[in-house]
């Protein structure tokens, strides 16, 4: 039974998989760095499926002295946007819009859960998921919440490895705003990543 159970958990959350992408260089990443306007904020993404409700993937944005996306075993890749582990960098408002993009779908939408947030709560999610490296496939909510608990203000996030239930988490809390994004193409990830307007 807890076979069983363990090779359900891999299949409901096995769209996080995706090959490592090479990893930028220090030199690199400090060029791309983007400083976003307005006060610090941290995003939670989560792709839901259209037909189930089911989640199929967990991705952080974090907006303070720089802003960048967390995506944790995630398969959003582009040779003009620099990544190490799962960090992306210079993630500026059209690859946010490209982001969201690339996961929207005819089988997809996207679930944006925003806070504002002080900048001792933004530096500390920086630095948490600069320092969290790759995340092997099916483990991107695990880390996503993961690194949540540690965010001050954020210790009572529950430790979940299913995005929706973090969703629903989120969605209870004070201050959040909610945006859901749907596009009604065909494809993958690869593929809006392919025709992504930057």
């Amino acid at each position: 039974m807890r076979i069983l159970a363990a090779l359900m958990l891999v299949l409901l959350v096995a769209a996080c998989a995706g090959p490592r992408p090479d990893e930028a260089s220090a030199e690199r990443i400090a060029a791309s760095v983007y400083v976003p306007p307005g006060p610090p904020k941290i995003t939670v993404f989560t792709m839901v499926n259209n037909r189930t409700g089911s989640g199929g993937h967990t991705a952080l944005m974090v907006s303070g002295s720089q802003q960048v996306i967390f995506d944790p075993a995630g398969s959003f890749q582009h040779p003009d946007i620099a990544r190490r582990g799962d960090v992306m960098y210079g993630v500026t408002p059209g690859w946010v819009q490209a982001y969201k993009s690339a996961h929207a779908r005819s089988t997809y939408h996207v679930v944006s859960q925003e806070f504002t947030v002080t900048p001792q709560q933004a530096e500390t999610a920086l630095a948490l998921v600069r320092s969290r490296g790759a995340v092997p496939g099916s483990f991107c909510t695990n880390a996503t919440s993961d690194i949540m608990r540690k965010i001050p203000g954020f210790e009572d996030v529950d430790h979940t490895w299913f995005p929706v239930r973090l969703m629903e988490q989120l969605e209870t809390r004070p201050g959040v705003v909610t945006d859901r994004y749907y596009e009604n193409d065909a494809g993958d990830v690869r593929d809006g990543i392919a025709g992504a307007q930057i």
